[in-house]
């Protein structure tokens, strides 16, 4: 063009401009702007936000907002996505700085770029905040969808505040906004995650009422909830009703796996195992895996029953936390302990959190292994967790006391067993009176016989 006498216009190096970020040639394209600016041209809004995206998406959000200085006049557009890449960096104030620049300006930020600040906000616990910036933009004339007031919605629930993000969807609905699934869908797991199962219940309840069909996560999220929280019966129930509302037995084995969930958090682990058995006939492949894990494990061919556990994940099946804990007590014994605590870790990042079985398992494991800090730990963690030691779980932390000849701390472990109201065995007994130390029985006597006494054994 240049050597016929033709010159170029904004189109023309807009176009240029365009290719080359799309193709992430940002040197090439910086000299072509200073072409442009040589050519005696000034480069349009849509020249520099071309350029100022292409920065932004190569991480270079900085240079971006040099880049903007030099406009003399910036477009909504500009401000959109300076804002977007701030928010994607998770950096909250230099996202508000931009929002507040676009405000000063007379620009209003577009819906998207509003629900990134929302949810940058919700993230940093600053909810509050996210409700008067949508209040803002919307005396400003604004936008705010569904989207946003979701993301505000599930903001306050992760903030463990659900009947705030509840009254935010009444105050949607009065303002036209319609909820959508997806709305109901994070208050239930707010309501869920929180324990306030009657309110989850009810919401569900609520959006069945008014037309509007609960969704496969829905009916997920409610199950996992109401099993997890002692209220299997109840979490039977939606399992019937998603049955029969969306056909067969839903989509995947989640829901069935959180019943499974539930019976073992109560000990009702024969029922469990009646209920996996009745689950054959919707997840053929699962279920028949999952009763060869158990029946190896049962077998002591622990070796066997990992290798179909390894299959089974490899293939995208989901294993039940029976699997989880039969393999667990099974390593244990064969005195794999350590590969076992890995296998419980994994559990606990699916959301299945164990119950004193299984931790009674690895204590006992440990406990064999002479790793008595490795039990402490663990027990640590239990106390954590809600979880009090039984019997077994106390006798073989005496046990292990007893060999390694720390009576003292045996003792104050045989103390919290029979406060607990725990009856130590006879095995337990035995560790600690015919320990090889006189020591327990002459300067202690006393005590022990206390706690004798107080003991319906004693």
């Amino acid at each position: 063009m240049a050597a016929f006498g033709v010159r170029g216009d904004e189109r023309t190096f807009g176009i240029l401009m365009k290719g080359l970020c799309r193709t992430n040639r940002i040197a090439e394209a910086f000299k072509l702007l200073k072409l442009m600016k040589g050519s005696g041209l000034t480069p349009n809004p849509v020249i520099y936000n071309t350029l100022i995206h292409a920065l932004c998406r190569n991480g270079k959000v900085g240079r971006a907002r040099s880049l903007m200085s030099e406009m003399n006049t910036p477009s909504d557009v500009t401000f959109n996505i300076l804002i977007s890449a701030y928010c994607g960096e998770g950096n909250v104030v230099q996202a508000l700085v931009m929002l507040e620049k676009s405000f000063d300006l007379g620009f209003i930020p577009d819906v998207i770029s509003v629900t990134k600040i929302v949810e940058l906000l919700c993230n940093h616990s600053r909810a509050m905040e996210a409700v008067e910036l949508l209040e803002r933009v919307e005396n400003k004339g604004g936008v705010v969808d569904t989207v946003a007031y979701t993301t505000l919605i599930k903001g306050f629930c992760g903030m463990q505040k659900p009947q705030v993000g509840r009254r935010v969807l009444k105050e949607m609905e009065s303002k036209g906004v319609l909820p959508n699934v997806h709305a109901y869908n994070a208050l239930i797991s707010g309501f869920c995650n929180s324990g306030k199962l009657d309110s989850a219940m009810e919401l569900f309840e609520e959006m069945r009422m008014d037309g509007m069909s609960p969704n496969f996560q829905t009916f997920d999220t409610l199950i996992r909830g109401l099993c997890s929280g002692g209220r299997v019966a109840d979490g039977l129930k939606v399992v019937s009703l998603m049955e029969e509302e969306r056909g067969a037995h839903g989509d995947t084995i989640s829901p069935y796996n959180s019943v499974l969930y539930g019976l073992y958090k109560e000990g009702r682990l024969e029922e469990a195992f009646e209920f996996l058995n009745r689950m054959a006939s919707s997840f053929p492949r699962a279920v028949d895996r999952s009763l060869r894990i158990l029946r190896f494990c049962k077998e002591n061919k622990v070796g066997e029953a990992k290798m179909v556990y390894d299959r089974m994940v490899g293939e995208g099946d989901i294993p039940s936390v029976m699997i989880y804990e039969s393999l667990i007590e099974g390593l244990c014994k064969e005195g794999s302990v350590r590969e076992a605590f890995d296998l419980m870790n994994l559990m606990v990042e699916k959301d299945l959190f164990p119950e004193v079985s299984t931790f009674n398992a690895l204590i006992h494991g440990f406990c064999r292994e002479g790793k008595f800090r490795s039990a402490l730990k663990l027990l640590d963690e239990m106390v954590k967790r809600g979880c009090n030691l039984n019997a077994d779980g106390y006798g073989s932390l005496i046990r292990c006391l007893c060999k390694q000849g720390d009576l003292d701390k045996a003792f104050g472990f045989l103390v919290q067993m029979v406060e607990a109201d725990l009856i130590p065995d006879q095995d337990t007994w035995n560790s600690l009176l015919t320990s090889e130390q006189p020591c327990l029985k002459c300067e202690n006597g006393d005590q022990i016989n206390d706690v004798l006494c107080s003991s319906r054994e004693g």
